[in-house]
């Protein structure tokens, strides 16, 4: 415990407090100051220096406009974003024990485990659900069914044994005044459109207003990665006749690759003779039978592919070229860049596991922006409700 108990005026700018700490806080304090070579005062000046600096340099984590959870989570994209954009995370979850020690090195704490067994009214109550969910064919075949002998289907029925079950019961159980789910493009073209039309049902029977867009990442990032968006607001407390609109802000001037690249690379990333020997001819086979498969080599004042998970195989969907030997790929802070995350992200894992990470992660800064319409248009609409307009 730290009690302040009496302060006063110094001759000079500085000014002095008298603290009462309880014995294991000072020995602690005291060992601290033993170890740096400093007394006690200059101890406790130090650490409140450093702790109010962080602070400074990282605002968006004092301002809180809104809360949110974070679910399958990542290493936390999308937690980045809502945090920019004012929001407070309240609960996280994500079971890959790798995206878990990324996640833990950047925030702090380790995300709860296996979403599936987690019980929905235990997460602490949210302003906004957020969630990357993956994509998992639902079986239709039972719902036709049903729909043919004239019985209601809700949410459970239609989706049980997908994660996206989870997110839904989630929804159900807290009931957020907004949500935000993230997916891939072909999401809403999956399965014949039928993966996507349940996803839509499922969450209007929850009584949420839908949106979607597929947005692409090149307004901010040099990549051109199309992403499908949904975002959903609680007609419970809203009403019927909420409207929303993707009105996103491009980044100007437009990012291009050689914006992102570092100036000296090591050479363990340059391809190997045999590789790149591999890949060309791999890509001149496909090409002599009419197909477009084959390496990329990224332009330096032009955007790259699509970054995918498979980046840490062989590089091949985005290259870099190098005068006078082998082209290269990126490195994992280039990734980094490439998907709009800041600087001092911390990198723990492997080369192979951090191209998996940002290879299924999302472009921070699109994220972001779809972030501020999201609070926005929910603050607009709690004030609107307030009111006692509907």
């Amino acid at each position: 415990m730290l009690g302040l108990f009496w302060y006063k005026k110094m001759p000079s700018k500085e000014k002095q407090i008298h603290v009462r700490l309880d014995k294991e806080l000072y020995d602690s304090l005291s060992d601290y100051s033993s170890k740096n070579g400093a007394s006690i005062q200059d101890a406790v000046s130090d650490i409140l220096t450093e702790k109010l600096g962080e602070q400074a340099k990282e605002p968006h984590k004092r301002r809180c406009k809104f809360t949110f959870i974070d679910l399958f989570a990542g290493i936390g994209g999308m937690r980045i974003a809502y945090e920019q954009a004012g929001g407070k995370c309240v609960y996280s979850n994500e079971w890959n024990k790798f995206c878990q020690k990324t996640y833990q090195a950047n925030f702090g704490e380790v995300p709860d485990g296996d979403i599936t067994k987690v019980d929905e009214n235990s997460i602490p109550d949210h302003d906004i659900l957020v969630a990357g969910f993956p994509c998992q064919p639902f079986s239709i075949a039972g719902v036709s069914k049903k729909n043919s002998l004239g019985r209601a289907t809700g949410f459970a029925d239609k989706t049980q044994g997908t994660l996206f079950f989870d997110v839904c019961r989630i929804l159900k159980a807290k009931r957020p005044k907004a949500f935000m789910l993230e997916n891939v493009k072909n999401l809403e073209s999956h399965d014949h459109g039928n993966t996507f039309r349940v996803i839509r049902e499922s969450l209007e029977e929850l009584d949420y207003q839908v949106f979607y867009k597929i947005l692409d990442g090149q307004n901010f990032v040099p990549q051109h990665r199309e992403r499908i968006i949904i975002v959903g607001f609680d007609r419970e407390r809203y009403g019927k006749d909420v409207d929303f609109a993707f009105d996103i802000t491009p980044k100007q001037p437009k990012p291009v690759l050689a914006d992102i690249l570092e100036p000296e690379v090591d050479e363990k990333y340059t391809l190997s003779d045999k590789l790149w020997a591999y890949l060309q001819a791999y890509a001149a086979k496909h090409k002599a039978k009419g197909n477009g498969f084959g390496y990329g080599i990224a332009k330096p004042d032009g955007i790259t592919r699509t970054l995918s998970a498979r980046y840490y195989k062989d590089g091949s969907e985005i290259l870099v070229e190098q005068e006078g030997k082998n082209p290269r790929r990126l490195t994992p802070r280039e990734c980094a860049r490439l998907q709009g995350f800041p600087e001092n992200f911390k990198i723990v894992v492997s080369d192979g596991q951090a191209y998996k990470q940002f290879g299924n992660s999302v472009v921070v800064p699109l994220i972001e922006n779809v972030a501020e319409l999201v609070s926005k248009k929910m603050i607009a609409l709690d004030r609107r409700a307030k009111e006692g307009g509907r």
